[in-house]
């Protein structure tokens, strides 16, 4: 594995510590505004990477996967940070804390709305992620380089794809309840 795939799972284990460290310090040790800076760490991260895949790419490596997969986790972070840190926030509070409701499985109608909320979002990860791909592509200019750019970005397309067929056919055929 080369240093742009390691500094991708570095960004990815940061991701999730600087979001448990800032849950732990925000309702363990009741230092919100600690807390929130840890959470606001999480851009940083996105910034290293970006930092680090364009000087490499810049440097004149050839594009690899590792270099497509980390426009394809900044768009990702980007898009779904927000709801990733909401998700984690819920759920520390109500299984560590024991305080809040229990978060519920959604079902029906509700389900089908936040599965095409969540294909919205991968909609734009996708913007944010091709344009970082097809900008290097530009600047590289040499499709020997760019291949597994170019790759990456149809078979994000077809996944972007499938993942709006799913979510329409919850409107067709919506997610039953379970409890009933």
């Amino acid at each position: 594995m080369n240093f742009v795939a390691w500094t991708i799972v570095a960004c990815e284990i940061g991701f999730w510590v600087v979001i448990l460290l800032g849950l732990v310090t925000r309702y363990l040790f009741k230092r919100e505004r600690l807390g929130f800076f840890f959470l606001a760490l999480t851009p940083i991260i996105d910034l290293l990477l970006l930092v680090v895949t364009a000087t490499d790419l810049y440097n004149g490596a050839t594009a690899t996967q590792a270099h497509a997969i980390a426009a394809v986790y900044l768009g990702v972070s980007i898009a779904f940070g927000k709801s990733m840190i909401r998700w984690a926030d819920e759920r520390f509070q109500y299984y560590i804390q024991q305080q809040g409701t229990k978060p519920a499985r959604k079902t029906g109608w509700a389900h089908a709305r936040h599965s095409m909320k969540g294909s919205l979002q991968h909609l734009l990860a996708f913007i944010i992620g091709a344009t970082l791909l097809v900008v290097m592509i530009y600047l590289i200019n040499d499709p020997s380089r760019t291949e597994a750019l170019s790759g990456t970005l149809k078979v994000w397309a077809l996944v972007l794809g499938i993942d709006f067929v799913i979510s329409a056919s919850y409107f067709i055929w919506p997610r039953p309840d379970k409890t009933k």
